[in-house]
């Protein structure tokens, strides 16, 4: 085994190797077979195996080596793309109109536009409940049927005010009410940015023809499959995890709409709360645009 003083002076080595994929000492490792193939990402075994300085300690022994060379384990952030080839184009659009909405409050708005659909049965999640061998949690499916409900939404970037419609389908006669539902919540503003994303029945004729009726609203199209541009998105993670997850209504269907209506209407003002959570507030790429108009 290697001195402990020259174990814990191998910060460099450790960090250089461990930013690129393990390799073949730790496929001899931690492959069940021997024409296995190479693991995508470490793990103390592994880390063990490819540092011959390391073969002689235990598992949380390696761990205590790479604690004190500074290295821990984290959570991935993960880097999306986007197939549109004018997605930087659309995005300099989307924070132009974010600083225009900024600048001028009141006169200039931007919402944020997306559907969502729930269900009558709960989403399963975790929940506090007895020890094993106590049963498990249990998210009851009560009924023959799993009833669907949708609904159409709008976050305004600048206050966190939540519009909304809802209904068993959102087809092109819900989206052109809902533009004007907008119209009017926004009659004061020379200007509604509503950004959206490229479901094909925001291109319909109808819609854009009922467009030309409302020369306020002004459509901004994210960049194709881009949805981490539409904060909205994070609203309806908010509304699963709150509502929808494990909830005991799947014999009450009206109350379980309701639910989900009450959850809406707290943001029928502002919300900075709102904000904070969908990403809106803070050093986010949306966010400083709205800061530095």
């Amino acid at each position: 085994m290697a001195s402990i003083g020259s174990v814990f002076d191998r910060r460099e080595e450790l960090v250089n190797r461990l930013q690129q994929a393990p390799g073949e000492e730790a496929r001899q490792e931690l492959a069940p077979a021997t024409d296995g193939p190479k693991p995508s990402r470490w793990t103390l075994r592994g880390i063990r195996a490819t540092f011959p300085w390391l073969k002689g300690y235990t598992l949380s022994g390696v761990w205590r080596v790479l604690h004190r060379n500074g290295l821990h384990i984290r959570a991935a952030q993960v880097r999306q793309h986007s197939p549109d080839p004018e997605y930087v184009a659309k995005l300099e659009h989307l924070l132009d109109c974010l600083r225009d909405a900024a600048a001028h409050p009141g006169e200039v708005e931007l919402v944020f536009l997306d559907e969502m659909g729930y269900y009558r049965w709960p989403k399963a999640g975790r929940a506090w409940e007895e020890a094993a061998p106590a049963p498990a949690p249990l998210a009851d499916r009560e009924g023959p049927n799993n009833k669907q409900w949708r609904v159409i939404g709008a976050l305004n970037a600048v206050s966190g005010r939540v519009d909304y419609l809802d209904g068993y389908i959102i087809g092109r006669e819900k989206v052109i009410r809902f533009y004007r539902q907008l119209g009017s919540a926004y009659g004061d503003a020379r200007r509604l940015y509503v950004v959206q994303d490229n479901w094909s029945i925001h291109s319909h004729a109808e819609v854009q023809a009922a467009l030309t009726e409302l020369p306020q609203i002004e459509p901004v199209w994210l960049p194709t499959y881009a949805p981490w541009l539409n904060p909205i998105e994070k609203l309806w993670r908010w509304l699963r995890e709150q509502v929808l997850t494990m909830h005991r209504l799947a014999g009450d269907w009206d109350t379980l709409r309701k639910r989900v209506n009450t959850f809406l209407d707290q943001f029928a003002e502002e919300s900075h709360a709102l904000l904070h959570y969908v990403g809106l507030t803070g050093d986010g790429k949306l966010a400083q645009a709205l800061n530095d108009p």
